[in-house]
């Protein structure tokens, strides 16, 4: 199982620290999420934190757009040092288009689904994606309520992917803690987004290593 801390839970007064706790411990991704204020209502990093970010990172950067037109930003992305972005199924008009932009620029290219969003919904595109990111809560802000049909909903997935013989990856994002990463990566899932659970830990350290223990 993949984990990939959650940055907007992160403490932004001390974001050098943060990073250098998650490159020293067990997590193997850094998930940063971007919003733009119209696609979800809120507003999160741009591209000069994320440049900032990547030049201290030890790991991955994973990158979730909740934006509109998120087809209009895809080289600024690489070149600032992710290494992963995600779309959102509902904000791409062409989705397959903006998905091989996404690999021919170097990243692996991630569809995000909302919690109304069926996963049957991916059939004609799922060779294309490296990743499908379920949204267990609706995107936008940290700590909302965990929505409990998002395990059946990982369940469904795999067995597409499954029976298509695909090699794409299942990420879950909202809510997780440890029982839940736990029942997640039973249903299929490959990735954990962990926010609040690891950074209002006492011990974050020692809360990525108890979730890559499940």
């Amino acid at each position: 199982m993949i984990l990939a801390p959650s940055l907007l839970s992160a403490d932004f007064l001390h974001l050098e620290q943060e990073i250098e706790m998650l490159n020293a411990s067990e997590a193997d991704w850094l998930h940063l999420d971007v919003m733009d204020g119209v696609f979800v209502p809120n507003i999160s990093i741009g591209f000069p934190v994320i440049k900032a970010l990547a030049k201290i990172a030890a790991k991955p950067l994973d990158t979730h757009l909740m934006l509109v037109h998120p087809e209009k930003f895809i080289t600024q992305f690489r070149d600032v040092g992710v290494q992963s972005l995600s779309v959102h199924y509902e904000a791409c008009t062409h989705l397959h288009r903006t998905l091989l932009q996404i690999k021919e620029a170097g990243m692996k290219a991630g569809i995000v689904l909302n919690p109304h969003t069926p996963v049957e919904l991916l059939t004609d595109i799922l060779d294309e994606a490296d990743i499908v990111l379920i949204m267990s809560v609706n995107p936008g802000f940290g700590g909302q309520k965990f929505i409990s049909q998002s395990y059946e909903k990982v369940r469904r997935l795999r067995k597409i992917i499954d029976e298509r013989n695909v090699h794409t990856l299942i990420e879950v994002d909202g809510g997780m803690n440890i029982e839940r990463s736990k029942a997640m990566v039973e249903a299929g899932a490959d990735i954990i987004v962990a926010g609040d659970s690891i950074f209002k830990a006492e011990d974050p350290p020692e809360m990525i290593r108890q979730i890559k223990r499940i």
